[in-house]
């Protein structure tokens, strides 16, 4: 990869604009596909779609909350995405378990992925699907202040610290929002925000260590691999019943969570990082949030007032001021 191409690619990891389970996805990517293109139709398109099933998982988990609980909902979720990874690595011939000196960081970005999970899908029996989709999304800001702190090449710019704090000032927004309501969804909340920084966390592991150096492929494998053992077993320790009933709908929403979104979304979005420029795919996929709390509104009946608006427009702002170029 030629220093150029490098150094644009660095600009754009240092948001953590990821979504969740990636690494950097330049890793091994052919040189035909150094050349990306500015965004079109297609790509557009596929943004949109994109965005709206991220934005809309939150929505699944709580249709099959009462058949399946929520941890062990994540749990299968890493199992199916892993199998299919699995077999998408067979028929593609990528070598996962070859030995490149990524084990140690591979199962720490993995268990810090697992810890993360365990906190969005538990949070949600404590918040709304809207509100953990605004809060989780605080990553980007918080991916950007672990860079600026441990990888010397990634400092933050004025705007960019200003995006920062801008989305910080969201977040606070929406925590005295939640407490003006009673104080009923503050312990979801803080689970969000927890979550978002393990995934920043997760991020700067993948960026500062050997792992910055594997294919996007086997990066999401260390994820979603560790997370499949670890998130059963963190459903039987917090004595959650597990699968209570299967019934046609928990059938497709766990295959929505597993095989559509943690699987082939993340293909849609690494075959368009290889085909067009990073920073407006980084900006586009920050809709993410705005379509969580737009289904959580529309398929829940959540309630949305104007101050917890006014916070998700902050946060969205913010991670767009710390995604665009320098």
């Amino acid at each position: 990869m030629s220093e150029a191409v490098s150094g644009a690619v660095s600009r754009f990891e240092t948001a953590g604009f990821f979504p969740r389970g990636m690494s950097p996805w330049y890793a091994k990517i052919r040189a035909v596909s150094q050349e990306r293109r500015t965004l079109d139709v297609t790509a557009l398109s596929v943004m949109l779609v994109l965005t709206a099933l991220w934005g809309f998982q939150q929505v699944t988990i709580k249709w099959i909350a009462a058949d399946v609980s929520l941890v062990a909902q994540a749990g299968i979720r890493s199992i199916v995405a892993t199998l299919l990874l699995l077999l998408w690595s067979f028929f593609t011939k990528q070598r996962l378990f070859s030995r490149d000196g990524t084990l140690i960081a591979g199962v720490a970005a993995g268990l810090l992925f697992a810890f993360e999970f365990v906190l969005i899908y538990g949070g949600l029996a404590h918040t709304n699907a809207s509100r953990m989709s605004v809060f989780i999304y605080l990553a980007p800001p918080l991916t950007a202040l672990g860079l600026h702190a441990f990888v010397p090449s990634e400092r933050l710019s004025v705007r960019q610290w200003a995006g920062v704090l801008l989305a910080f000032g969201g977040i606070v927004l929406a925590f005295a929002e939640g407490f003006g309501r009673g104080g009923a969804t503050w312990l979801g909340d803080l689970c969000g925000v927890t979550a978002a920084a393990l995934w920043a966390a997760t991020t700067v592991v993948i960026r500062a260590t050997a792992l910055s150096r594997a294919t996007a492929t086997k990066t999401l494998f260390y994820q979603l691999g560790v997370s499949a053992l670890a998130l059963p077993l963190a459903s039987v320790l917090l004595g959650e019943q597990g699968i209570r009933a299967v019934t046609p709908v928990v059938a497709a929403s766990l295959a929505y969570q597993g095989a559509i979104v943690a699987f082939a979304s993340y293909l849609a979005w690494f075959w368009l990082l290889t085909r067009y420029r990073a920073a407006p795919l980084a900006v586009l996929s920050f809709l993410t949030p705005m379509f969580g709390v737009l289904s959580g509104v529309v398929f829940l009946s959540e309630p949305i007032s104007g101050t917890f608006a006014a916070a998700a427009l902050c946060v969205a702002a913010g991670i767009v001021l710390v995604n665009l170029r320098r």
